[in-house]
């Protein structure tokens, strides 16, 4: 990428970029918008912006003025992630990385640095990398993860439920997200606020991002270790026994990865859906009256809030045009989550509910589509759901534009979401309660629908729940709830499963 292919000036000049204090200041090399530093405090901004001067593909710069293209139509993101044989994750082509103009101390090295894992990878070795982590997905047991989800949970609230007043953010949203990702990686010892800011502080791009990755690489390389030696049902020991046959440095790799992009989306996701939940009332309503599940609010949320804005970068293979843009072999591009997903062209008012729309850019697409959304969404699903049982009368606990985010290029998150409800008793998360039908979720909250229940149910199963009487007669079949309550047995029976 070129100043001249860049600057709509064709003028590479550095005295063109305005002093500090400037009305202009945030203008870079060629007279090219930062994305970062003063100027770009609120990249949503910035990116209309582009949008306005540029059209759907606009040239920028990334930190240290590296040149770059941000892709904000949704159309054009998706031609971009769907066309491997003009666009790639492979950050070796990468001009400005050969050049030099990308410095090893770039704090957005994290994300530029080659790795050897399935989304920098192509062809053959992708389908290998690639077919490994899926694989190892496969193995997850589904049903027992949202089990652990719920259990987690009641953990985290019991913490607070008696004080009547609480950070979602810091002490909800912040560690659910951990405490499943390092059970499912089978490392549940290693959860703890160190492993939780470490996964927090990597993406950001800040002073101690490369700090932060080298202390979770050293953490999932032990466990990598430990798991060749000593293999577990668990996903690292699936996918270090995956046909594969991954080395310890393409394993650590993908743990890594994945450990942090599923516990910064998923934590951002949990904490944008409950802020929407306590500062948007036609929201609210609408999962109070069961117009609205929550899966639909976390695919709402996913549309106008992604936990990821910006996946970076995908590099030109060859010459090529998009959104009337000439992209030069070797460029780098931004795939442009957040912009995209508020294109005009396919939501003329950014406003209006999604209604389970999942067209949302929140999860990329193509080859190097997220492989395990699902596990991210089913954590928010079923934490929001459990955290709004058992706090119903939950309300934010101070003013709306008082609240504050944190942004980087990468994301934009909550600092702290403060709320406040009457207190309430720990609860044994162990324990079955006598009489479940006193713990049904109160009547304002509607926050899930029934799924059909293909398996039959076991209510003479010591497991699910105690056998009604001695006899053996067969178990009676459930009284059906009245019209206009209907499928409160199908909730109790997931609540009681801990579905």
């Amino acid at each position: 990428m070129t100043p001249e292919s860049l600057s709509p000036t064709g003028t590479d000049d550095p005295t063109a970029a305005p002093p500090p204090g400037c009305p202009a200041h945030g203008i870079g090399v060629g007279g090219l918008r930062r994305l970062y530093g003063p100027g770009a405090e609120d990249l949503e901004d910035v990116y209309e912006e582009l949008r306005a001067e540029y059209g759907p593909v606009a040239p920028a710069l990334l930190h240290d003025d590296v040149p770059i293209w941000v892709v904000l139509g949704h159309s054009e993101n998706l031609h971009m992630v769907r066309n491997p044989s003009q666009f790639c994750r492979n950050t070796r082509l990468w001009s400005a990385l050969q050049d030099g103009t990308v410095k090893p101390d770039n704090p957005l090295m994290p994300h530029f640095a080659w790795q050897p894992i399935c989304s920098h990878a192509e062809g053959d070795e992708h389908l290998r990398l690639r077919g490994a982590v899926t694989g190892a997905m496969s193995t997850i047991d589904h049903r027992g993860i949202r089990r652990y989800i719920n259990r987690a949970t009641q953990q985290l609230v019991n913490k607070f439920c008696g004080q009547g007043r609480a950070d979602l953010v810091g002490q909800f949203a912040e560690h659910l997200p951990m405490v499943v990702m390092c059970e499912i990686l089978g490392m549940p010892e290693e959860y703890n606020d160190q492993i939780v800011q470490a996964a927090r502080d990597m993406p950001k791009g800040s002073e101690t991002a490369i700090a932060s990755n080298a202390y979770l690489m050293d953490v999932l390389m032990r466990l990598t270790a430990r798991r060749r030696a000593d293999p577990r049902d668990d996903f690292t020991s699936h996918l270090i026994n995956h046909p594969a046959n991954l080395t310890d440095d393409e394993v650590g790799q993908h743990l890594r990865i994945i450990l942090v992009a599923a516990y910064e989306a998923t934590a951002n996701l949990i904490a944008n859906v409950m802020r929407v939940v306590l500062t948007d009332p036609r929201f609210r309503a609408q999962l109070n009256g069961g117009q609205m599940t929550v899966p639909q609010a976390v695919e709402q949320s996913l549309w106008d809030e992604p936990p990821f804005s910006t996946v970076l970068p995908y590099i030109a293979k060859q010459d090529a045009e998009l959104g009337g843009q000439r992209i030069r072999k070797g460029d780098a591009l931004i795939l442009g989550i957040a912009p995209g997903n508020v294109d005009p062209r396919v939501r003329p008012d950014p406003k209006a509910h999604m209604h389970g729309n999942r067209s949302h850019l929140a999860f990329g697409g193509g080859a190097h589509e997220c492989p395990g959304q699902d596990i991210g969404r089913v954590i928010a699903e079923v934490g929001v759901d459990a955290l709004l049982t058992r706090l119903p009368d939950v309300q934010l606990a101070c003013d709306e534009d008082e609240l504050d985010w944190w942004a980087s290029i990468s994301n934009r998150h909550l600092v702290e979401l403060p709320v406040k409800f009457e207190a309430k008793p720990q609860q044994d998360v162990m324990a079955r309660p006598a009489h479940p039908l006193a713990f049904q979720r109160s009547s304002n909250w509607l926050v899930s629908t029934p799924q059909p229940n293909t398996t039959p149910l076991e209510a003479s199963s010591p497991t699910t729940a105690p056998t009604p009487t001695p006899t053996p007669t067969p178990t009676p079949t459930p009284t059906p709830e009245p019209a206009d309550r209907p499928g409160v047995f199908r909730r109790l029976l997931r609540w009681w499963r801990g579905e």
